[in-house]
């Protein structure tokens, strides 16, 4: 189309150049001229308007798509709707039958929410209470706790001291362990024995010089050791006591031999007579069977027994 234009222009310019001036032919050629850039100018147009159709149609096909979508979308809604409306006039029958019979459903939750506070009234007091029981209950422990470490503490300081007094004794007395005395610790008590053969002459109550000597070395370990409890026990064999004089048997002479012991610690040391106990045992704590003349020996004796005072754990125990 343009080409022909162009050819007719041509032809056109062709004629009128046989048949006008030179003059007149430029005029003609830069009408030309100025149509050639009229026409570039109106292709270009054209180009930007195709351009630009082809954009609007694209655009519809896009808009056209999206049309669609929209309209799914609304039926979806739509149908989401119906569904909203149909649960709403349920909620609302249900509402409306609720409140038919609130009255009465209040009524009864009320009294059951009542009932309920007063269960649980009573539940808080009994916690309260156990909880008070519970605190008592931690206190009282811990009381006991701290005492019974306190009676421990006094019982282990009392059987330090008795093993102090047992090395105390055994060094004060180690001259006379040949000569039938021992020295032994035995249940948290200290056991002094001698033997009648350091202490009297047969079927005698009276202590001899030895026999003093050991007495007067016993009663000055004691007297450094005041919360003492001293307990002389006379012991004697199986034999029946066949002497003279007040005394009828041998109930008579293990107490009268325990007896002279006790005033012989009085006269040499400064010992509490409160702390000192005399008792005869006769012939019935026997150390060994009294079948030989070796055991008999063994059983003619004195037992001091040394007691740690328990004054302080029992009143402790007491408390």
């Amino acid at each position: 189309m343009k080409i022909i234009k162009f050819l007719l222009i041509g032809f056109t310019v062709l004629n009128l150049v046989g048949c006008v001036s030179q003059k007149k032919f430029l005029e003609l050629e830069d009408e030309f001229g100025t149509l050639q850039r009229v026409n570039t100018q109106l292709n270009r147009k054209l180009d930007d308007c195709n351009s630009e159709k082809t954009a609007l149609e694209d655009e519809l096909s896009y808009s056209k798509d999206r049309i669609e979508v929209l309209k799914t979308q609304r039926d979806d809604l739509t149908k989401d709707l119906q569904t909203t409306k149909s649960t709403l006039e349920k909620l609302n029958d249900s509402y409306d039958a609720l409140e038919q019979n609130s009255s009465q459903a209040l009524a009864a939750n009320s009294k059951q929410n009542r009932e309920l506070l007063e269960q649980l009234e009573l539940k808080e007091g009994a916690l309260a209470e156990e909880q008070n029981r519970l605190e008592q209950l931690q206190k009282d422990l811990q009381a006991r706790s701290n005492q019974i470490e306190e009676l421990q503490s006094l019982i282990a300081d009392k059987e330090q001291k008795m093993i102090s007094l047992k090395e105390n004794l055994s060094r004060a007395l180690t001259n006379f362990e040949g000569q039938g005395l021992s020295v032994e610790l035995r249940d948290g008590k200290v056991y002094v024995s001698m033997e009648n053969k350091l202490l009297f002459a047969s079927g005698s109550w009276t202590v001899g010089g030895e026999g003093q000597k050991a007495v007067k070395e016993l009663g000055k370990v004691l007297a450094d050791n005041p919360d003492i409890a001293v307990l002389i026990e006379g012991h004697t064999d199986n034999v029946p006591y066949g002497g003279n004089g007040p005394l009828t048997d041998n109930w008579d002479l293990s107490t009268k031999r325990a007896t002279e012991v006790l005033k012989l610690l009085l006269k040499n040391g400064k010992i509490n007579p409160q702390n000192l106990t005399a008792a005869g045992k006769g012939e019935f704590a026997p150390l060994v069977p009294n079948t030989t003349e070796e055991g008999k020996a063994k059983n003619r004796r004195i037992e001091v027994v040394l007691t740690p005072k328990l004054d302080e754990i029992s009143k402790l125990l007491s408390e």
